[in-house]
């Protein structure tokens, strides 16, 4: 069985080759390694390996998990983020992928003014329409937007999306290219370029680089099953 860092090799290998089929710089696509429910000793094998940037899905689990590692690595949560544990989760995570309503982004903004703090923000999108997905529709975002973009303390940085689970990454090419047209036009609007695009996982995650994807989230080809 490969280890975390061949597993690592070979993904980041990946992201190059479909980087250079898109005609995009591969320096361009940040490999998020999705470490939820894997104990800080498993993630510090990836570590070693010279990763540095890691997805954790709940505030409660990386509470325990971020203060036990290195001090140096960023942190991104990927994972709904629930209004009651903004405030535990801001001094946290780097970036904050999940952001899927304004009453989310006002309640991040409000409670960032009262500690003092600047996130930086994904607005999630649910591209396919999915009723058990979280996230903004399209329609929805394109018309709320400007009054997000006002919020003082939030920066919004991109957009992020799910594609629905299916046995073929290719699939998941539509919904991703429609995530990527989604920020192009806001950008044309706005004059916003919105320049960060997380989609992409384990199964897809190559499709997604090709799609655009500056952010992937990489989990069991890296760790293994769950």
């Amino acid at each position: 069985m490969p280890s975390i860092a061949e597993n690592l090799e070979t993904v980041r290998g990946n992201i190059v080759n479909a980087a250079h089929r898109a005609g995009c710089d591969a320096a361009s696509v940040e490999l998020i390694a999705v470490s939820k429910t894997y104990p800080a000793e498993i993630i510090s094998h990836a570590i070693d390996a010279g990763q540095e940037v890691f997805g954790e899905n709940r505030v409660q689990e990386a509470m325990i998990k971020i203060p036990a590692l290195p001090g140096r690595l960023r942190w991104h949560l990927i994972g709904h983020l629930q209004s009651n544990k903004v405030r535990k989760a801001l001094p946290l995570f780097d970036l904050i992928h999940g952001v899927d309503s304004a009453d989310l982004a006002r309640d991040i903004d409000r409670i960032a003014a009262e500690e003092g703090s600047h996130p930086r923000v994904l607005l999630e999108v649910n591209v396919s329409g999915e009723g058990s997905k979280h996230g903004f529709s399209p329609e929805h975002l394109e018309r709320n937007l400007e009054s997000l973009l006002e919020l003082p303390r939030v920066h919004i940085e991109g957009l992020m999306t799910m594609a629905p689970l299916a046995p073929e990454a290719e699939a998941s090419r539509r919904y991703f290219a429609a995530l990527r047209e989604l920020r192009d036009r806001i950008s044309m609007k706005t004059g916003i370029s919105l320049k960060t695009l997380s989609m992409g996982m384990s199964g897809d995650y190559q499709v997604a680089v090709e799609e655009g994807a500056t952010l992937v989230r990489v989990g069991s080809a890296i760790f293994g099953s769950r």
